[in-house]
Parts: structure tokens; sequence; C-alpha cells
């Protein structure tokens, strides 16, 4: 093969950076989840630390995950009718705000000589409340800021983001908060809110369609309505859900490393996933050029299922370690394919509704998840919790897709509402 020939068969599969050269709104929107995603793993950090270094208890830093769910949900729905009626820059901003006035009142309680705990517990819920209200404004945003082809690549984008988030900013918070104190970690994750707030300055502002109606229950229950009316996006949100409620072994990592005999390694065996999902993200140029979505997530949920079951038969470390690379790539596969999906076909008066509904499919599934591996695990065993989870993950994700053959035969090309998405945005970019 010729040297331009490799060039242009490497850059297919390279991870497209055309949506950040392209449109300087997503640039600067990209530039500042990168610094908030950064200065939050941090305090992510931080925060368990410091119930731990207060309790010495693990109920008491448990308990700090179970609080969240309740706050997810209400305000992930209201985040998500929220989104359709107001400025989605605005309402970003405004909780990027909201967030660093959370992290002060953290500062200021850990410069207190006997640091408040319900305090910290408050200041946990009222995260995953502005958690809420911002991550479906923040997904709905995209369709508005990059052309309708380049939304794989920049759901991509947008994917690494998170990604280079969760893999250092755990990192920096570890080094800070070792070598300086809580307070210097949580100091700096306001500095990074700072930063986050001055690029989203730059974004434009995104107002809601003309068709938005006010928020209402009505309105929540018109978007549940519309998503359960679409075979193609119910099978995006139940598929999903299986292969994180059979196969989601995360509360089982600190009990994996001592079995293994490697309680050093409990780091790696956290990061082996995040490992794999960066490698499909910088290799995801393909995905721009793959029409057949469902059959996609079908096979990578399947791929999940199959990879976490691998890895709860195997007792060396490196197998171990290799399978949850593979099933953090999977996953990734399938994260990439169903924001395409959600992206490239829902309406924009539905798109903030939709998107509270999508956060509710990812949240809730590995949390739920993990209360099922823990459960198995207690009653069996941790190998036969992993492997039975990561079989049941492949047989329903295999049921489900016979009972779905809209999702199955999706096909970029030809859906009906692709179709009708993709003429409406070329309509609309030409009279921009």
């Amino acid at each position: 093969m010729s040297e331009s020939g490799e060039a242009k068969k490497s850059a297919r599969y390279r991870i497209d950076l055309t949506p950040l050269k392209k449109y300087p709104d997503f640039r600067n929107l990209w530039a500042s989840g990168l610094i908030t995603y950064l200065g939050s793993m941090i305090t992510y950090v931080a925060v368990p630390f410091q119930i731990k270094e207060l309790t010495n208890s693990y109920i008491a830093v448990g308990l700090s995950g179970v609080i969240e769910i309740v706050p997810l949900i209400l305000f992930g729905l209201y985040g998500g009718v929220l989104a359709d009626y107001v400025d989605r820059k605005k309402m970003i901003w405004a909780t990027e705000f909201a967030s660093l006035f959370l992290v002060a009142i953290l500062l200021v309680n850990s410069f207190l000589p006997d640091p408040n705990l319900i305090l910290i517990y408050v200041v946990i819920g009222l995260f995953a409340a502005v958690n809420g209200l911002q991550r479906p404004s923040a997904d709905a945003i995209l369709p508005r800021l990059v052309g309708h082809a380049d939304l794989p690549a920049a759901s991509a984008l947008m994917s690494l983001r998170w990604q280079l988030g969760v893999i250092i900013g755990p990192t920096i918070g570890g080094i800070l908060i070792s070598t300086f104190s809580i307070s210097i970690g949580y100091i700096a994750d306001i500095a990074t809110f700072l930063i986050s707030l001055a690029f989203l300055t730059r974004v434009r502002n995104v107002p809601a369609s003309p068709e938005a109606e006010k928020p209402s229950l009505a309105g929540l229950i018109e978007g549940v309505r519309y998503a359960f009316s679409r075979q193609d996006l119910l099978g995006t949100y139940l598929i999903d859900l299986a292969a994180m409620f059979f196969a989601m072994p995360t509360a089982l990592i600190p009990f994996w490393a001592d079995q293994l005999g490697t309680p050093w390694a409990l780091g790696f065996l956290y990061a082996a996933g995040t490992v794999g999902s960066v490698a499909v993200t910088l290799t995801s140029g393909w995905t721009k050029h793959y029409r057949f979505h469902g059959r996609a997530v079908i096979i990578a949920a399947i791929g999940w299922g199959g990879a976490i079951a691998l890895a709860g038969i195997s007792h060396s470390l490196y197998l171990v370690l290799f399978f949850l690379a593979a099933a953090g790539a999977a996953d990734m596969v399938s994260a990439l394919f169903r924001g395409t999906i959600w992206n490239q076909t829902i309406p924009d008066e539905y798109r903030g509704r939709l998107a509270g509904i999508e956060l509710l499919s990812y949240s809730i599934g590995p949390l739920a998840g993990q209360m099922r591996a823990a459960s198995m695990a207690a009653v069996t065993t941790l190998n036969f919790s992993v492997t039975f989870g990561g079989v049941l993950c492949i047989l329903s994700v295999a049921i489900l897709a016979i009972f779905l053959p809209k999702f199955r035969k999706y096909d970029a090309e030809t859906n009906e509402f692709a179709v009708q998405m993709r003429k409406f945005r070329a309509e609309n970019e030409k009279s921009a």
C-alpha cells in the first residue's frame, strides 16, 4: 500500500478533531467542560477522603453515594423539562456558578476545627440536584452548536473530555490532598470553575425553540410518551440498563483486589475500564462512517457482558485488567452510537426532556447494578457474581434485540427520524 493510502487508512480511525477546529462555540464549551471535570474529580476524591477522616466508617462513606440518587432522579427529569424552555448555555453557566458556590461551602467547612459531617451530606445532595439540572442542557446543546454530519465526532470528543477528567483529575486530587490538605483540593476546584465560567461566556446563547412550552408535568409526560413511542430510542435505554444492571462489578473491585492477592493494584482495577474507553475514543473516526447504529449498540453490549464474564473466571491480575479494559472499550462503542442516535434524530423541542430521561438511563443502571453485584457476591462468591452477571447481560441484551426489531435494524441513512432531522438541519444551516 502506498504512503498516501496508509495515511488515509489511519486517518479513518483517528479521532476526528473537525468539530474543535470548525465550531468556536463547541471549542469553548469543550474546554470549559474539560477544566471543570478536572476540578470536579479533585472534589470527587476529597469528599469521601474527608468523610473517612472524620468518621473512619465504611457506611458513612457509602452513604454519600446513596444520598445522590433521589435528587439526581427528580432534578434530572425537571432539568430535562427546563432544557427545552430556557437558554441552554445560560442554564449551564448558572449551574456551574451554583457548583462553585457549593465547593466554597465545603472549603469554609474544611477550615473549621471540627468540620460538620451533616453539612457535607447536604452539599452532596445539592451537587446531585445541580448536576441533574445541568446535564440535560449540556447534552441537548450539542446539536445546536455542531453541524448534523459532525455530531458523531463531537460526541466522541465529549467522551474524551470526560475520560481525561476521570484519569487526570483524581491523580491531581490525590497529590494535592496528600501533599497539602483537603482545603487545597477544594481551592483548586474553585479555580477550575472560574476558568470554566470564563470559557462559557464565549459560547453563544442557545435560546429555546419557538415551539417550546412552559415547564410542566404535562410537558414531562409528553416527552416520556414521545420516547416510548419510538422503538429506536427505547432500545438505547433498555439495552444499556440491562447491560449495566447485570454486569456492573465496580462495587466488588476493593474485594477483587484482595482476592487476587494484589491490594496494590486497586487503582489499576478501577482505571482499566477507562483505559479501554480512551482507546476506543482515540480511534473513533470509523464511527462516522458506520450507519447501522442499533446493531453496533447491541454487539457492544454483548461484548461488554462477555468481557465481564471472562474477567470473573480469570485468576490472573493481568487477565482481569485486560478483560476489564475490553469491557470499557465495548461500553464506549455503545455510548458513542447511542449518543449519535439521540443527537441526530430527536427534534430540538424534545431534546432537553429526552436528555433528562437519558441521564436516568445511564445513571440508574450502574447504581442498581452495583447493588445487584454486591448482593449476589454476598450470597454466592465474587467470581460467580461477576461471571453470572456477564452471562445474564448477554442473554438479556439478546432477548431485547429480538423484541426490538426497529432498533436492531436501525440505519442512519434510512431511519425516518434521522432523515427528517438531516433535512431540517440542512435547511437551517443554509438559511443561517
